[in-house]
């Protein structure tokens, strides 16, 4: 399966084609794959994420799902890349990561049917959906701020073509322990209904992104934690959590808050032990 990288090379963005532990240029320069600087291996318009779409996340919130998937949007601001720091703000408590499998279009797609959706497609590649719910309480219905701050949109390592999405699994890891573990059969609406969906009202361009979502298991992580997701097929995308330069603002806007639906989201929704907290970190 073809696996194509954005670099930086000598100052200047460039497209890669990974042979082995190396990278290509058109040009013929190579870089070594643990040496090179990533960028988000596609520029999109847009990158569209569906709210709930694993049957084991569902089950973890103890909620039925509607009929047909829900969406929200992240700015391209939040684009981040493989080994890229992810930013919790100071002052803000609960950072979420979220494994999953990105869809990138490769041909303008508008009113298409499910079993054609599979030829707009370019390929696939590892996001990690991270979700600041300190703003939940005033931006649930959006999500603006919870996945669109700066820095929550990692994807990469590179976007591999011919990959089918079908029976492949799905893990993240936070300091090399295992904290997330699923597969793509667990998905209620798979790759070609979400973009099928989506293209019936807005046209989605050659790099834009749809996020397909994530299994159970979505939990806080803090400054100095590495958070790696890891899809059969399409490798191990890696970041690193740190804080922000400054704190959030106390001037202007809503503040970052830790009630109930807080609190309950960022540690697992409707769960079993629920009010029973563990220590903050």
């Amino acid at each position: 399966m073809p696996e194509y990288r954005r670099v930086l090379l000598d100052g200047a963005t460039v497209e890669t084609v990974r042979d082995g532990d190396e990278l290509i240029a058109a040009d013929g320069r190579r870089v070594g794959v643990e040496d090179a600087h990533h960028l988000p291996p596609v520029v999109p318009s847009k990158v569209i994420a569906v709210h709930l779409n694993h049957r084991s996340r569902v089950e973890e919130f103890r909620i039925g799902l509607p009929d047909t998937p829900t969406y929200f949007h992240k700015p391209t601001s939040a684009l981040n890349a493989h080994r890229g720091a992810v930013v919790r703000p100071e002052g803000c408590s609960w950072l979420n990561y979220e494994g999953e499998v990105a869809i990138v279009i490769g041909r303008t797609a508008r009113n298409i049917a499910p079993d054609r959706a599979g030829d707009y497609i370019a390929g696939y590649t590892v996001a990690n959906d991270f979700g600041l719910h300190d703003f939940r309480d005033t931006d649930a219905g959006s999500m603006l701020r919870v996945k669109g701050s700066d820095t929550l949109c990692p994807l990469g390592p590179g976007l591999v073509t011919d990959w089918d999405f079908r029976g492949k699994r799905l893990r993240t890891l936070v300091n090399g322990a295992v904290v997330q573990d699923g597969s793509t059969d667990e998905m209620t609406w798979d790759m070609h209904y979400l973009v099928a969906d989506i293209a019936r009202t807005i046209t989605l361009y050659p790099g834009d992104v749809l996020l397909s979502g994530t299994p159970a298991n979505s939990r806080p992580v803090a400054p100095g934690d590495v958070v790696e997701v890891e899809v059969e097929g399409l490798g191990r995308l890696t970041n690193h959590v740190v804080t922000g330069p400054a704190p959030v603002r106390t001037d202007v806007g809503a503040q970052p808050t830790e009630s109930e639906e807080v609190l309950s989201t960022a540690l697992g929704g409707d769960w079993e032990f629920r009010g029973i907290r563990p220590p903050r970190r």
